[in-house]
């Protein structure tokens, strides 16, 4: 992804994100032969946790001493912080308190945190998973939407799929889909579990989502996805997109 796709796709201004460069919040990749720089998906992972942490309330010198610790610790210690300035502070800052509140109420902050309480409460349902190196990958590509998407779009994805792994069976389909996925870490992209992986994928995409057209693979988004994936895993998800969205593999 170029510097433009990357901050349109969080929500962020290029401005945005050339200042948390400087203060050295988000790496900044190489300048490719071309001289433009290349953002991947974990650029847009770390961004769209950046900007989840400042709108609730926290400072860049916060932020990054969340960002340092991956275990989410420092996380519920800011966290707690946080409310109690906002207590002193509760006329005007109501609207932004409760938000805080229904975080801290989560039983357990996800790694990938803050993220919506019914978010949070979707990534409990899949806990099982937890040790999958894809699941892992989902739960922050998750994070990621709901953050970039508006009001409206986040309710629609967060009712779809919730709806999706009510369906009997659903989770463990799931967790069988993300053991499948894994194991093309070291697959080549003709290996004949990609297609039984990208068959077991589009069948837990929620039908709500699909595209009435095939997706646009190039897009930049899912280009800097399949680029932080193996290849045979990326290819997976190509044919499960285009299965779920009507088209051929």
């Amino acid at each position: 992804m170029r510097i433009g796709e990357l901050a349109a796709a969080v929500g962020v201004t290029t401005r945005t994100v050339r200042h948390y460069h400087h203060l050295g919040l988000l790496p900044e990749p190489e300048r490719l032969a071309n001289g433009y720089r290349d953002y991947t998906l974990r650029h847009a992972v770390v961004l769209a946790r950046i900007r989840r942490l400042t709108e609730l309330g926290l400072g860049l010198a916060e932020v990054r001493d969340v960002l340092a610790d991956d275990a989410g610790r420092d996380l519920t210690e800011v966290l707690e912080e946080l409310d109690a300035d906002l207590a002193r502070q509760e006329a005007a800052l109501r609207e932004r308190r409760g938000r805080l509140r229904a975080l801290l109420d989560v039983a357990e902050l996800p790694a990938e945190g803050p993220v919506s309480p019914e978010l949070a409460e979707l990534f409990a349902g899949l806990a099982p998973a937890a040790d999958s190196p894809m699941a892992a990958k989902d739960r922050e590509i998750f994070a990621l939407l709901e953050t970039a998407a508006g009001p409206e779009e986040r309710e629609r994805l967060l009712a779809a799929v919730g709806g999706a792994l009510s369906e009997p069976d659903a989770v463990a389909r799931a967790h069988e889909a993300y053991a499948m996925l894994d194991a093309l870490a070291e697959a080549g992209t003709d290996d004949p579990r990609v297609e039984a992986a990208a068959r077991a994928l589009a069948g837990l995409m929620p039908p709500e989502l699909a595209a009435a057209e095939p997706v646009d693979q190039e897009h930049g988004f899912l280009r800097a996805m399949y680029a932080d994936l193996a290849p045979a895993q990326a290819e997976a998800i190509r044919r499960a997109l285009r299965l779920a969205s009507g088209g051929t593999r």
